[in-house]
């Protein structure tokens, strides 16, 4: 089984540099003009999942809440790597609403306000 999410957003460059130069994931494919949609797709190399992001003429309807997370597990390494670049890009740390991911990983907010949590 592999694993697709897929996101429509209003600012394909915005969000491809969040993603790459914060949590490191390498653009593997894009494409333009596909029906009226632009896409880019964000991963890991021969890793069974990928992150999809889309523009289009029509704008986005996000509706998230607190507990609405990605979660990323990596090494406790790879999390202090995120959490220096976070600092430098002057992106805050957040809290979340359910304890557990305070005491277990970082908040962080994308360019579009979805939440990530980065654990180890």
């Amino acid at each position: 089984m592999k694993f697709r999410l897929a996101r429509h957003t209003t600012d394909l460059n915005k969000i491809q540099g969040f993603y790459q130069a914060i949590l490191g994931l390498d653009l593997l494919s894009s494409f333009n003009n596909h029906n009226g949609y632009d896409g880019i797709f964000l991963g890991k190399h021969n890793a069974s999942w990928h992150l999809e992001f889309t523009i289009s003429r029509e704008e986005p309807n996000h509706i998230t809440d607190e507990d609405d997370f990605l979660v990323f597990y990596v090494s406790s390494e790879e999390q202090k790597t995120i959490r220096k670049k976070c600092q430098d890009s002057n992106i805050p740390i957040l809290k979340a609403k359910n304890p557990y991911w305070n005491q277990n990983g970082i908040v962080i907010s994308d360019p579009d306000n979805y939440r990530i949590i980065i654990a180890i």
